[in-house]
């Protein structure tokens, strides 16, 4: 089992939601993904995408508008 860890801090959609599905297709089953951001839209867009790909969202956190999803793979 292998931790992807993807930064888009900065970025605005779509950047973080491609990124995210990048990672989902290189992760093995398994795998987490934590993607680190501060765009709200994302924060809201990428637990829906996991959602609509089957996957689970483990944890959503967000610290100072600095959110981490961990989704699994």
């Amino acid at each position: 089992m292998a931790e992807i860890h993807v930064d888009v801090r900065g970025e605005t959609c779509p950047v973080p939601l491609v990124e995210m599905r990048k990672a989902v297709k290189k992760a093995q089953p398994g795998d987490v993904i934590e993607i680190i951001g501060n765009n709200a839209a994302s924060k809201k867009e990428i637990p829906m995408a996991a959602d609509a790909l089957t996957l689970k969202v483990e944890s959503i956190d967000e610290t100072d508008g600095i959110w981490k999803i961990r989704i699994l793979k």
